[in-house]
Parts: structure tokens; C-alpha cells; sequence
């Protein structure tokens, strides 16, 4: 399918102590708590699909991969902004699925179990190097971005990598990470796990 472009802000916790091995491996090597638990939040600033306008609705990724990532059999769980009408939810369930084509797509083959969708109120945040995102009672997560040396203000970035939302991303440490949801579970607030961000664009 083709015909869509959506483009906003992101960011994520997993469960893998700072710094996660996944994206300096191309997803080969083996987490450090030995399996992979992560929410990867996107915020729609602006987008459509099919003359269905997405702006201002968010979504989240929960998935799990019970060794290293590359060896697939990942549960995937979809959390939708309940602002979306159904023809909206119907639209981004295909972009964050890949079942409408780009990044996401991908991670098809990669993907074990579909393990549902939910709908909950999302509120996403952004300050300086810290990002935020909660879902209901589903997830509960914030970052802040490991600060580099050279700009004042811009954290340390990982660049030419295989993550599916932007081929560029922040470091960052998780300050809380809390994930309910599809069987899913995580909590902690070591200050010690791991975590990114990015603005991105898809389109398919």
C-alpha cells in the first residue's frame, strides 16, 4: 500500500542496561538481561494516510524478543491514542504494523506473535534533553539524553544505524520505565537502563 507520510517525535526505554548492545550489533547480539523488552512511543505532529489525517494522535510499540532481536519470534503489541477515530486507529495500526509498507515492514519477519491492540489516552513530553510518554495504566516511561561535549544543550548521537524509526538517535538513560501490557512487564527506576529519541518521518 502507498499513499502516506507521517512525521513527529519519538522515544523509548528497554529493559537492557545503558548502553543497550541491540544497535551497535544490527540487532545480533544478546540483551544484557538476556531478553528485550521495549515501548517505542511516536508522536504524529503531522500525517496522513489515504486522506485520513493523523496529526496530533500517538502511538506505542510494546514488543518483546525473548533472546537477541535478529532471532525473531518477537511478541508485538500496539497501544493507540483513544483520540483516534476507528478509521484513524485502522490507519495507524497499518503504518505501525508495516502492513502499509516502510520502516516498520521491515520487522515482519522478525515478528512471532501479534498480541493485540489497546486503546488508551497517550500524553507525550518534551523538554530540553527529556522526553516522557504515558499510556493509561499500559506504560509509564521517561529519558533524559546523555549530554555530548561539542553543542551545549544536544545530547550525544548514534548515526548510520539499523533502528527502524530514524537512522539517527539520541543516547539516552531511562529515569522510569514501567510497561504493563500484552504480557508484557517491566518495571525500574535505577536510573541505569537504557534509552533513545529521534523526530522521524515515514512514509509508505
Amino acid at each position: 500500500m502507498a499513499g502516506w507520510r507521517v512525521e513527529g517525535r519519538y522515544m523509548e526505554t528497554c529493559n537492557c542496561t545503558y548502553l543497550c548492545p541491540c544497535i551497535s550489533s544490527n540487532l545480533t547480539a544478546r540483551p544484557t538481561e538476556g531478553d528485550c523488552k521495549v515501548a517505542i512511543a511516536m508522536q504524529i505532529d503531522k500525517g496522513a494516510k489515504d486522506g485520513v489525517k493523523l496529526d496530533g494522535l500517538a502511538f506505542i510499540v510494546v514488543m518483546h524478543a525473548p533472546t537477541a532481536m535478529a532471532d525473531g519470534n518477537i511478541t508485538v503489541g500496539l497501544i493507540v491514542d483513544d483520540r483516534a477515530t476507528d478509521e484513524q486507529a485502522g490507519a495507524i495500526g497499518a503504518i505501525a504494523t508495516g502492513a502499509a509498507g516502510g520502516p516498520m515492514a521491515a520487522l515482519g519477519p522478525l515478528v512471532g506473535r501479534i498480541a493485540g491492540v489497546e486503546r488508551r489516552p497517550i500524553r507525550f513530553e518534551a523538554q530540553g534533553l527529556t522526553r516522557s510518554v504515558k499510556a493509561g495504566d499500559l506504560v509509564d516511561q521517561a529519558c533524559e539524553g546523555v549530554a555530548g561535549p561539542a553543542r551545549a544543550g544536544e545530547p550525544i548521537y548514534l548515526e548510520n544505524t539499523c533502528h527502524p524509526v530514524n537512522s539517527t538517535i539520541a543516547l539516552a538513560k531511562a529515569t522510569r520505565s514501567s510497561m504493563h501490557a500484552f504480557g508484557i512487564d517491566w518495571d525500574d527506576a535505577s536510573g541505569a537502563r537504557n534509552g533513545h529519541f529521534a523526530p522521524f518521518a515515514w512514509a509508505g
